[in-house]
């Protein structure tokens, strides 16, 4: 009896073996360009970076006051583009912390005065009574 079972039981280890070997998969290691890890760094910090904002609690109320869903917004960024989050990352660097846009205002004054100042100068404009025109 044991001679009938064993040329089926054969058949089915050397079958079984060739299955086993067919599934192998091959692990490929390659040297990682720095390039690449630098970026993958910050990517991961700047969507911490803009995560991190929209979490503050003065950002959720004027979320909230524009009818945005804090979660929503969430949802998004971790959605957005290696790109996308560089740029957004960037101008928020760029922005002046607070003040108000008053910085912006007295800006624009003190640029509309040198305009006009200057347009007084040349004798197109009278708008200042102490500029002597050139004509």
């Amino acid at each position: 009896m044991l001679q009938k079972m064993i040329k089926p039981m054969s058949f089915f280890l050397v079958f079984t073996f060739l299955l086993l070997d067919f599934s192998v998969h091959t692990a490929q290691a390659r040297m990682i360009d720095t390039s690449n890890v630098l970026t993958a760094q910050q990517t991961a910090a700047n969507r911490e970076r803009v995560s991190t904002f929209l979490g503050r609690d003065d950002v959720q109320k004027v979320m909230e006051q524009h009818g945005v869903d804090a979660a929503e917004a969430q949802k998004r960024v971790a959605s957005l583009s290696d790109a996308e989050l560089a740029k957004i990352s960037q101008s928020m660097e760029q922005l002046p912390a607070g003040g108000d846009a008053i910085g912006a205002i007295v800006g624009a004054a003190v640029f509309i005065f040198v305009v006009l100042l200057i347009t007084d100068l040349l004798g197109l404009t009278n708008v200042f009574s102490f500029v002597n025109p050139v004509r």
